[in-house]
């Protein structure tokens, strides 16, 4: 069942999200020449060499075939709220008029363009959707392959640094660099940066808690008897490895099924093994 004031809180935080982004780019990214990573990067390239192509027309056609892949491979709620991130980027990106802030300072363009897009994407990844493009290629790479996602956004922003450098000067592929970093911490802040997350659920109801996971989530469960130390309380602990882009749904799901539940969320450094269940 559909919470109402739920959905008209999570757009409006989509639609915050996005209109940071906008700004991130039009009033420093783009005037100070340092560009975004993963296909907002590609738009910023696309647009320099093809004057005739905006940035947010160049991301929104980017992205129509992305869309229409994760919509098959992943899931229908996630795409259709990463592609509407996108198309209202793209509709803030069209009416914000470009602002040279910092004219003479590419470093301050490149480190508040990092911060201000960095809480627009950490902001939409908390509440259950992606700023689109990569972020879904990566999703589906990584369930076919169950390889490390880090190495698919390393390949795609090196291109996009490399470019920029060999087509544009070094030094502006360098200050892009210093934009990513920043945006790579202050999403860490806000969200997570890093790909596969642990959950442990200490939960009394542990039979709907399972169902309930499999029901929206393709992953495999560990299921382990616990009892609590001060109330002698039977209870199991289920063990669970998601994706970042999984964790809003988790939780979500946690809330309504088992509101009490304990759950400890880890940073997974690395997974040995098939993690994904197959229904």
């Amino acid at each position: 069942m559909v919470n109402l004031k739920h959905e008209i809180k999570k757009n409006i935080i989509f639609l915050i999200g996005a209109f940071l982004n906008a700004i991130a780019l039009n009033w420093f990214l783009i005037p100070g020449e340092v560009y975004a990573g993963g296909f907002t990067g590609v738009a910023q390239l696309t647009a320099s060499l093809i004057p005739a192509v905006s940035t947010g027309f160049a991301l929104l056609m980017l992205n129509i075939p992305v869309a229409i892949l994760g919509w098959m491979k992943i899931g229908k709620a996630f795409t259709f709220y990463s592609f509407l991130n996108v198309v209202e980027t793209s509709f803030f990106l069209t009416i914000i008029p470009i602002q040279h802030l910092a004219p003479n300072d590419i470093l301050l363009n490149a480190v508040f363009g990092g911060v201000i897009a960095a809480v627009g994407v950490g902001l939409t990844l908390k509440y259950g959707a992606s700023t689109g493009g990569m972020d879904i290629i990566v999703m589906i790479l990584s369930r076919m392959k169950d390889r490390p996602a880090g190495m698919y956004f390393f390949l795609l922003n090196s291109a996009i640094i490399v470019t920029a450098g060999y087509l544009f000067g070094w030094e502006k592929a360098l200050y892009t660099l210093v934009s990513l970093y920043v945006m790579s911490r202050v999403i860490d802040t806000i969200h997570t940066r890093h790909e596969k997350l642990t959950a442990m659920i200490v939960t009394s109801k542990a039979k709907e808690l399972e169902k309930a996971i499999h029901d929206k989530l393709v992953r495999g469960i560990t299921t382990m008897p616990a009892r609590g130390a001060y109330t002698a309380e039977n209870k199991e602990v289920l063990m669970i490895v998601i994706t970042r882009y999984e964790l809003y749904d988790l939780k979500r799901i946690i809330d309504q099924t088992d509101p009490k539940a304990f759950t400890n969320i880890m940073e997974t450094a690395g997974i040995y093994g098939f993690f994904r269940a197959d229904k």
